[in-house]
């Protein structure tokens, strides 16, 4: 997935779930500062914070469903 990909969809889907780069973290296990960076380009993430964005993703998914 391109950089300005996971930029847009991180920030997109913490929006959507109305949450704060803190709380959003939160949910992730990871730290405000590594959200920020995400959303800003800064960095991408590595493959286990992929994995846990994807996982927290699919399970907001099927709680809405």
């Amino acid at each position: 997935m391109p950089e300005t990909d996971f930029c847009k969809r991180i920030k997109a889907v913490r929006k959507r779930l109305k949450l704060s780069q803190e709380e959003f973290a939160q949910e992730l296990g990871v730290s405000f500062t590594t959200v920020n960076r995400w959303e800003n380009g800064k960095t991408l993430p590595s493959k286990l914070a992929m994995a846990r964005f994807e996982a927290f993703c699919s399970k907001k998914s099927d709680d809405e469903a």
